[in-house]
């Protein structure tokens, strides 16, 4: 018989199975199994109401502006709501506001299913809902956020950051397909009534959540707390780096509102519904092979190589000419993008001490959510003074050099290393003194 130290170590993963997510979140947290399977629920639903609600908009009032409009009526919501919501995620019961405000959302989507009902639909409930679902989301994501910390142990978190954005990916691909042809064959009504069904079976699963109190040092929700909150992430260099990493990335090359136009420009109307998969799809492969990303530890150099190879991209895609090598590349981005976003949020996870976490998460909200909305903006405004593909490929370049000038000036997110940062060795003891019994 063998002693412990005569016996062979396990063979090493093989390269499959290495690429392959790491499902340690997911074994050992039957609370983050709970959020996970709600979170696909949900969200595989709200893509159905993302799609039906300009639809319905473009029918009733014919207009491109009105339907433009939607944006503009969800982004100051987003912006207040998101900075609140992170102050009320330090300082109420992460469980309950998740839950009142997924309840909320399957109210307004109620709301949604009772006007495309009537004999004839009114417009102002369609701008109002998408008002009131953008200041409820921008709420519960900082709880959903700063819960994760709580139910997975500190080293998977990296693992459940990939997890999360697998789940993310898997609506962005599947949903917007699944929500054209509902809308195209059964009505509007019936992709309200589906997302309304999501939003209870949602609800029902996060019962199932354990009680996630305030911290005991968590300050009251106030415009004070949400000020020390900004002081910060300031403070932390390196998680400035990754905010402002992020909202060049997005501000200078974001194309989707000129995809419409490039289609156009290629002769290939047949595209553009490919060209709006791409990104999701290149995300959802990484995420699909994410399992090298736990083994990374130097995470702040990731976020800036990807951010740069995203604008690369970019860069391609505008300047290609063939319509098979723009799905490749922007393809391409998608998977850059989703190695930025799943290092960001290990870099979140693991140094933020708890009673900051839901402040500094509606930061990262604002972060990763306004700056696609500018995007879009500044590539429709380029493309018309210029042209299509000088807004996309020039939007990359700009995004490579802004890139490469932050990264110069913000050293110590390039220095980060999990292993060795201050943050995270002092959040990791402090979790395993909490987890030690006496």
């Amino acid at each position: 018989m063998t002693t412990p130290e005569e016996a062979p170590s396990p063979p090493p993963p093989g390269r499959l199975r290495a690429l392959l997510p790491d499902l340690a979140p997911w074994r050992t947290s039957a609370d983050f199994r709970r959020l996970w399977v709600a979170g696909i629920v949900t969200n595989f639903g709200s893509f159905l109401t993302f799609v039906a609600l300009p639809v319905q908009m473009k029918e009733l009032t014919g207009s491109a502006v009105a339907v433009g409009a939607i944006g503009a009526a969800e982004l100051v919501p987003l912006i207040v709501f998101g900075l609140y919501g992170g102050a009320l995620a330090d300082a109420l019961d992460k469980r309950k506001l998740i839950l009142w405000t997924e309840a909320g959302q399957g109210l307004l989507c109620a709301g949604l299913l009772v006007n495309a009902s009537l004999p004839h639909p009114v417009v102002w409930p369609l701008y109002a809902v998408a008002a009131l679902s953008a200041a409820l989301g921008a709420v519960q994501r900082p709880a959903l956020d700063a819960l994760v910390p709580r139910i997975v142990a500190h080293e998977h978190l990296p693992a459940a950051a990939a997890l999360n954005s697998l789940r993310w990916t898997v609506g962005g691909v599947a949903g917007p397909a699944v929500a054209g042809l509902v809308v195209a064959y059964a009505g509007l009504g019936w992709a309200y009534a589906v997302d309304l069904v999501t939003f209870a079976i949602s609800v029902v699963l996060g019962l199932g959540l354990a009680a996630s109190p305030a911290a005991h040092e968590a300050a009251r929700p106030s415009l004070r707390s949400i000020a020390e909150g900004a002081r910060y992430a300031w403070s932390r260099k390196e998680l400035l780096g990754t905010y402002t990493i992020d909202l060049a990335a997005m501000f200078l090359a974001f194309p989707l509102a000129v995809l419409p136009f490039l289609a156009d420009d290629l002769d290939a109307e047949w595209s553009l519904g490919l060209m709006y998969a791409s990104v999701p799809a290149g995300a959802l492969l990484v995420s699909l092979t994410s399992g090298w990303t736990s083994r990374i530890h130097r995470h702040g150099r990731m976020v800036v190589l990807a951010a740069a190879c995203w604008g690369l991209a970019m860069v391609a895609a505008g300047a290609a000419h063939n319509v098979w090598l723009i799905l490749v590349f922007l393809t391409l981005a998608g998977g850059c993008d989703m190695v930025s976003g799943i290092f960001r949020a290990a870099m979140w996870n693991q140094t933020i001490p708890d009673e900051l976490r839901g402040r500094l998460a509606g930061i990262e909200l604002l972060s990763y959510s306004v700056g696609p909305q500018l995007g879009q903006v500044r590539a429709g405004t380029m493309a018309a003074w210029t042209t299509v593909r000088t807004s996309i490929w020039s939007g990359g370049v700009l995004c490579v050099a802004a890139v490469g000038a932050l990264a110069l000036c913000l050293p110590k997110l390039m220095s980060y290393d999990v292993r060795t940062n201050e943050h995270a060795n002092r959040l990791r003891e402090s979790r395993e003194a909490a987890a030690t019994p006496g």
